[in-house]
């Protein structure tokens, strides 16, 4: 039960830090007022990608592969029955997959950004 909590933990902790931080855009020589509205589009369309979605997914397939592989792993191994080795396993690979699913949603807001500031002329730098 330990290891199920410190997992979980884990995970979420992961899924925090991947927060959606605006990439760097050279502004040298833009007109300001332009930008700023450019700028303001992007973000919009940036955050109509859901990181909680993509986490959500990511926590339902790592959930079911982690059930499938810890009843697999408890039913083979002594001194775990197949039940509490699926029970750990769709703890353990849910909450890896919540962060991992974070992790991606947030890429993605950043990808739809850069794309969008690249669209319009902009020199996106990271």
């Amino acid at each position: 039960m330990k290891r199920i909590v410190a997992v979980v933990m884990t995970a979420s902790m992961l899924a925090a830090c991947s927060s959606y931080s605006q990439p760097m855009v050279d502004t040298k020589g833009v007109d300001q007022s332009r930008y700023s509205q450019d700028n303001y589009e992007c973000e919009q369309y940036a955050n109509q990608v859901s990181p909680v979605g993509d986490a959500a997914v990511g926590a339902v397939g790592g959930a079911a592969a982690g059930a499938a592989l810890g009843a697999i792993t408890g039913a083979l191994v002594g001194g775990v029955s197949a039940g509490e080795g699926a029970a750990f396993g769709a703890a353990s690979g849910g909450a890896l997959g919540l962060g991992g699913g974070a992790v991606t949603g947030v890429q993605n807001q950043r990808d739809v950004y850069r794309r969008c500031m690249a669209g319009r002329g902009y020199n996106v730098l990271n």
